[in-house]
């Protein structure tokens, strides 16, 4: 049977779509959670490893709500509408500045965020410490600490990418349904914190060439494949984007100021630098067919 839509890299038949639909209005699975580990389930959705790819499974299943194919229970977490982290800690001082040189920080460390612990710290540092705040990144995502003799120095958060962004789609050269085929082969650099009292020249550039260097074969063992590419948005006069340069960064176009529900072109938002890095050789080959 031909495929009716294509979602995550995964082509969805008549009648998986239909198996879609009975699931999001099945009782016995009140969150959207619970239908993604159905549908890998009953789909034999798994990645290499045989593990359930239940988090590309609620990344497709949000994009079908939004084609208007299905509707989805609302979020289990609707109720923190402010997407704030809830669990805030006493403000209490900061560290003393950590003033060195790159060279005496001794072996940068890319150490993903694993357990309950080591989560609520990530989630309170950024919360705390990065202009835009805390929210839950979308999709599928890695966390990280960069850590040097036993001090996390700074922290990084990687998603999903961001579904259309004409900068980067026309750096890339796909069309729509190349970009809907392979979207999920890029990722987004969704959060970059050094941390303010850590002043350590050329750490941030470091860092980024550490997560370059790391993020692929842990994206692979975390969900069964491999990120081609990684994007990033950085906010016009609020920051140059010395640090990605200097690692290597493609700037390739700037976004508009419009958001996705924005429909009569009002803007409004804050207009991004829009910054590509490719992870793997002959990337556009990977996305578009070609070289």
């Amino acid at each position: 049977m031909s495929a009716a839509h294509r979602y995550c890299g995964r082509d969805f038949s008549q009648a998986d779509m239909s198996l879609v639909a009975e699931l999001c209005r099945d009782a016995a699975l009140p969150t959207r959670a619970e239908i993604a580990r159905e549908l890998c389930a009953r789909l034999g959705w798994a990645d290499s490893m045989g593990r359930p790819k239940a988090m590309s499974a609620r990344v497709a299943l949000l994009r079908m709500e939004a084609d208007g194919l299905v509707v989805l229970p609302p979020p289990a977490n609707d109720h923190n509408a402010n997407r704030r982290w809830p669990k805030r800690l006493p403000a209490g001082e900061l560290p003393p500045k950590l003033r060195t040189s790159l060279g005496e920080l001794g072996t940068l460390e890319l150490a993903p965020v694993e357990g309950k612990a080591a989560s609520a710290h990530w989630n309170e540092l950024v919360a705390r410490h990065h202009y835009l705040g805390y929210s839950p990144l979308p999709g599928a995502q890695r966390r990280y600490f960069v850590m040097a003799g036993g001090r996390t120095l700074a922290l990084f958060g990687v998603s999903a990418a961001a579904w259309a962004c004409k900068a980067r789609d026309d750096f890339i050269g796909w069309d729509a349904r190349e970009r809907a085929e392979k979207l999920h082969l890029v990722v987004g650099n969704s959060r970059f914190l050094v941390l303010p009292w850590v002043e350590v020249p050329n750490l941030a550039s470091a860092a980024l060439g550490l997560l370059r260097r790391g993020v692929g074969a842990d994206w692979e063992a975390a969900y069964g494949y491999r990120p081609v590419l990684m994007e990033t948005f950085v906010e016009t006069g609020r920051f140059l984007g010395t640090s990605y340069k200097a690692a290597g960064w493609a700037h390739v176009g700037r976004t508009t100021g419009r958001g996705k529900l924005d429909r009569e072109n009002r803007g409004g938002l804050a207009v991004k630098d829009v910054y590509c890095l490719p992870l793997v050789a002959g990337f556009r080959r990977h996305l578009t067919g070609r070289r």
